[in-house]
């Protein structure tokens, strides 16, 4: 569980700072592994430039129930998940393109797509990273749905 901890710890550094990651010749002090690194999110979608105003980082550790559907919404945002435990299925509102991550996996989420998540058979846990702006939602929920978190 640390190295996963650790790995998660190391994507949460790279989106937030922008910074490539690499390893000298000969360094022992430590190593990283890029999880993921994508100017587009999981469906393809090319991220659009950033919103100007303070940055903000968040890091949720999101729990889903097993088969559990999130509610439908969009992230203003670019953003990534990494799946600590069990497997998470996303799904695009208007394609119905889905696509499962398993644990140990990690996504780039997709910006202003209606897009929800569906847990697997058993509990899933899912580390969300948020390059957001301060005092904007990380997550907003389409007309008539619950908040996502």
């Amino acid at each position: 569980m640390l190295v996963v901890k650790r790995a998660a710890f190391c994507m949460a550094a790279v989106l937030a700072t922008g910074i490539s990651v690499a390893h000298a010749e000969g360094a022992k002090s430590g190593s990283a592994e890029i999880l993921v690194k994508s100017s587009a999110s999981w469906n393809g979608k090319t991220y659009a430039p950033y919103a100007k105003g303070q940055p903000e980082l968040t890091v949720l550790r999101l729990t889903i129930q097993p088969n559990a559907e999130l509610p439908w919404h969009t992230h203003p945002y670019p953003n990534a998940g990494y799946v600590l435990e069990g497997e998470v299925t996303l799904v695009d509102k208007a394609s119905g393109e889905k696509k499962t991550f398993h644990a140990g996996e990690a996504f780039p989420e997709a910006v202003d797509d209606a897009h929800h998540g569906v847990a697997g058979n058993q509990k899933t846990v899912l580390l969300l990273v948020y390059a957001g702006i301060k005092g904007k939602p990380t997550s907003i929920p389409l007309p008539g749905q619950a908040s996502e978190y």
